[in-house]
């Protein structure tokens, strides 16, 4: 039973993790301040639609009506969007990607670090792409991130895949005193 709880134990330390990178989409506006956006749009939107129903043009306050809701729509989704999450975690056996998607559902990649290069893909015009390459799979990682972000992000993931392969082991016996 003894040699069972040390091996459950090394199977934690060795899933311990040695990097971990939290990824969620710039979210500039809280529930609240969400709710006075749509609250400020709906408002204009009114105004304008009374402004030329008083004009006597009052089928434009229909197409106001639709407006409003159309937009308050898209900010919904919009806010949807930002629950979305990626959690990067390099351990000493593995590199996992766990994914979850505004609905809350999680896929989780796992891929050996050993072979895993670091890429950012140019896109002329366009935010360059994030990939874990390993062979011949290529799995896109932080696609919601902005350009720095993404340097960032791959500079640190990749010291961190440098320091994975290369560990400097340090003895006290073999110090200089």
């Amino acid at each position: 039973m003894a040699g069972a709880e040390e091996k459950g134990m090394s199977d934690i330390a060795a899933d311990a993790p040695l990097f971990e990178a939290v990824i969620v989409p710039h979210r500039s506006l809280s529930r609240h301040g969400l709710a006075l956006v749509i609250a400020a749009v709906a408002a204009a939107g009114s105004l304008t639609a009374l402004l030329f129903f008083l004009l006597g043009a009052w089928p434009v306050a229909g197409f106001s009506g639709a407006e409003i809701a159309l937009a308050a729509i898209l900010i919904r989704a919009h806010a949807r969007v930002a629950r979305e999450s990626e959690v990067v975690l390099l351990s000493e056996r593995r590199l996992r990607v766990i994914r979850t998607d505004r609905k809350g559902g999680r896929r989780e990649s796992v891929l050996d670090p050993a072979w895993l290069r670091v890429e950012l893909r140019e896109r002329p015009g366009r935010v360059p792409a994030l990939l874990l390459a390993g062979g011949r799979a290529r799995h896109e990682i932080a696609a919601r991130l902005g350009e720095v972000e993404k340097r960032d992000l791959a500079a640190a993931l990749a010291e961190a895949l440098h320091a994975w392969r290369h560990p400097r082991f340090d003895n006290p016996q073999l110090r200089d005193e």
